[in-house]
């Protein structure tokens, strides 16, 4: 326990620990996407940064935020403080950033389709893998998948979904399935659980979409994983 001044003081630390990870997390996210153009692995970059012993706190890029906190927080700050006449600029980029990786993940799909299997986004089969907001729980508030489940479908793609935390989605009318991964266009690692064979994945799958690393080195060099 750290005791503080006041209700609002230790709000407000709570506020920043969350901010503080949303705004690193932005931070990573525009650098894989910068990394993306440059044709630089950004996994290769952050294991690199990671191996100075001091200064460098390791964070990762990923389809978005979820949960019930850090997608939440820095919104309700900038709330906040427009009742005292401040903009909080700086939060609202990273929210920014955060909020549009879903559409970016949606076109890294659509282009691995375009150039791997010549297929367009419309008509393909993509499973999606994983959808809880984080690995190894069943917590969907806020998770990015959903998003991306939605932009998948409204460009024509046909969307199933497999994860073993997360039975059914009610409010996109679909049920996790079996994992067969030899049955899609594309499978898309949107969560990384900690249950699932990435070594077996790759072997079955046509083509696989890393948002998250999963394949490692192995995805690394392998020509059917694009990774984020």
């Amino acid at each position: 326990m750290h005791p503080v001044s006041s209700p609002e003081a230790a709000e407000l630390s709570k506020l920043l620990e969350n901010i503080f990870r949303s705004v690193n997390i932005a931070l990573v996210n525009e650098l894989a996407q910068l990394c993306e153009r440059m044709e630089i692995d950004v996994w290769e970059v952050l294991a690199a940064a990671a191996t100075k012993p001091f200064g460098f706190m390791h964070f990762e890029p990923g389809p978005g935020l979820g949960g019930h906190c850090i997608p939440v927080d820095p919104f309700y700050l900038t709330w906040k403080a427009r009742e005292f006449g401040f903009y909080t600029e700086f939060v609202e980029l990273a929210g920014k950033v955060n909020e549009n990786m879903p559409y970016f993940c949606r076109s890294l799909i659509s282009q691995a389709l375009n150039h791997g299997k010549e297929r367009s986004l419309k008509g393909s089969k993509v499973l999606v893998l994983g959808v809880a907001y984080k690995a190894d729980i069943g917590d969907v508030r806020e998770s990015p998948a959903l998003k991306l489940i939605g932009l998948l479908r409204n460009a024509g793609s046909e969307v199933s979904y497999h994860d073993p935390y997360v039975p059914e989605l009610p409010e996109h009318g679909l049920s996790s399935v079996a994992l067969d991964p030899a049955a899609y266009d594309c499978v898309a690692i949107v969560t990384a659980h900690s249950s699932i064979d990435y070594d077996r994945l790759v072997d079955e799958a046509a083509l696989v979409v890393d948002l998250r690393n999963a394949t490692g080195r192995n995805g690394s060099g392998n020509a059917k994983v694009w990774k984020l």
